[in-house]
């Protein structure tokens, strides 16, 4: 009943929308007032959207720009549904790249191979099927290292220096834990949220993972590292976290871990938590995502990491009259005057030149460490979803094999041959 409550609502957002000219809507004069709409989640919360929309009037008054608010735990299935019912908005914002091969192969996207984009922009390849370019960037998160420098100091640990592999990572969550609990603390070492990505992520990412391949064994010794740190009581344990329903940013925020890998907009959402006392005053700081191993630890070399772009397509069904428009609304999310508005408020643009750096790191709030600003700007990061139709089928099979492991329902090599049975006879790899 929930989901069908949502579908509607968002459908009767959508349509109310298509009367004033939006998607399938009538024939629109494009030197005439146009409205363009763009689907998002949260937008009470999540103030990336207003922003875009605000600015992109700003430059261009004649277009008013609605943003349609979705339910962001059912975001693809309700935009699916608008679309396939005619009723989308004008412009499609790509939450997860997974589902670009879905909405492409559906006749839905229109072909945006024609806007230039800024050089040295990330993330657009994500968007690139066949040769054909089905949206652009404007955001592109990577994973980094969070750390509470004053549960540090407490536990008198020395801070990360960007040089850490995960051995070490697992080492210091253990020393954290052993030193902060003889001071008096409660707090652990470290946390590690119930995603699969948690893992999965930086194994794809750092030890050449292929999911296609249909071998999981890399997937091995991140798991092996997981399991240590909840035996060693380093960070609360998978069935704890997902039976409680712990949240990454009450972890951390509240001081109850001191250490934890997370995507690079919860620094935004820190920042405002802190802000508005919903987390403790502390001093933190970023530091790049231990890694496999030397090669690509230190400051002298580029860390590797993962994480997705976010990004726009525009609805195939689209009034003609209001395509052009809709293609400024791209290329104007993706420039540099669009990426520093976002850094401003503590948004990682897909853009990250010297004056978009300087306004992210130019936030209330944000640490202001040469580690910090290490981090956030230097790593190769690499997808978490490749662009394939069967990402999803194949990530599902691999969530299951995570849950397995790290709830002790099978040991790891086990898990590991059950998802690569399964891949092979569910899903079939050419």
């Amino acid at each position: 009943m929930k989901k069908r409550t949502m579908i509607a609502t968002a459908g009767l957002a959508a349509a109310a929308l298509a009367l004033t000219g939006c998607s399938g809507g009538g024939s629109v004069d494009p030197d005439g007032p146009i409205t363009l709409s763009v689907s998002g989640w949260s937008v009470a919360s999540t103030p990336e959207f207003q922003l875009l929309a605000d600015g992109f009037t700003e430059k261009y008054p004649d277009v008013t720009v609605e943003v349609v608010d979705y339910d962001p735990a059912e975001y693809n299935t309700l935009i699916t549904a608008d679309l396939a019912a005619g009723s989308g908005p004008d412009i499609i914002t790509q939450k997860e790249t997974k589902f670009v091969t879905t909405f492409q192969e559906g006749g839905q996207l229109l072909d945006v191979s024609d806007i230039k984009l800024p050089e040295g922009i990330s993330g657009a390849a994500s968007y690139e099927i066949d040769g054909t370019t089905w949206a652009t960037p404007y955001r592109q998160d990577s994973w980094v290292l969070y750390y509470n420098k004053a549960l540090f100091d407490q536990a008198g640990v020395a801070y990360p220096d960007g040089s850490w592999t995960w051995d070490d990572y697992v080492e210091n969550a253990d020393l954290l834990t052993q030193n902060l609990t003889a001071a008096g603390s409660t707090a652990k070492g470290a946390h590690q949220h119930s995603w699969q990505s948690t893992v999965q992520g930086f194994a794809n990412a750092q030890a050449d993972g292929d999911i296609f391949s249909g071998a999981y064994d890399y997937f091995e010794k991140y798991y092996d590292n997981s399991l240590k740190l909840q035996d060693d009581g380093a960070q609360a344990s998978f069935n704890t976290v997902t039976a409680n329903k712990l949240t990454y940013q009450g972890e951390f925020g509240k001081q109850k871990a001191a250490m934890i890998p997370m995507g690079s907009w919860f620094v935004a959402t820190l920042i405002s938590q802190q802000a508005a006392g919903e987390a403790d005053d502390f001093e933190w700081g970023i530091a790049p995502v231990p890694q496999m191993d030397a090669s690509t630890a230190g400051l002298e070399n580029t860390p590797v990491t993962f994480g997705d772009p976010a990004g726009f397509g525009i609805n195939a069904n689209i009034d003609e009259g209001k395509t052009q428009a809709a293609k400024d609304f791209l290329a104007y999310a993706a420039s540099e005057e669009a990426a520093t508005k976002l850094a401003g408020i503590g948004i990682t643009p897909a853009l990250l030149s010297d004056p978009v750096v300087e306004a992210y790191f130019g936030v209330e709030g944000a640490p202001q460490d040469e580690l910090s600003s290490f981090a956030v700007q230097t790593h190769e990061t690499l997808p978490e979803s490749p662009t394939n139709s069967k990402t999803a089928a194949v990530q599902n099979i691999l969530n299951d094999m995570h849950s397995s492991i790290l709830s002790g329902s099978k040991s790891v090599k086990d898990s590991i041959t059950e998802a690569e049975t399964r891949v092979a006879n569910e899903v079939g790899l050419d």
